[in-house]
């Protein structure tokens, strides 16, 4: 089983923790801007997701996985993703990164 975690940055981050594998990563460009981050991961058993909230005051919630919309197959992701993303023929793209690279901070354009 798959799930898909979001990231946006200087909003709030996806932190994985026991019981889930990344496997694919993904920034979310929006006309040049990254806008959010994704995160395709396997998931074994029952565990929790921690969101972490960027903005004043910091909060840490530790979210059940059964609330997360789970995928049997990484394909059916992968098209979640595309169906997310796609605005008719708005400049969108999703840009593969590496899934080490999920929470590092999105360089600010000059």
């Amino acid at each position: 089983m798959y799930v898909i975690l979001t990231t946006k940055p200087g909003q709030f981050r996806t932190e994985v923790g026991p019981g889930l594998n990344p496997v694919e990563a993904y920034d979310y460009v929006f006309y040049g801007r990254t806008r959010a981050r994704f995160l395709i991961a396997e998931i074994s058993g029952e565990t929790r997701v921690r969101i972490v909230d960027e903005t004043e005051p910091v909060t840490v919630n530790d979210v059940p996985s059964k609330f997360l919309e789970k995928f049997r197959e990484i394909e059916g992701a992968r098209r979640e993703l595309q169906y997310l993303c796609a605005f008719g023929d708005m400049d969108t793209t999703l840009v593969p990164r590496d899934v080490a690279d999920f929470n590092r901070p999105v360089p600010v354009a000059a």
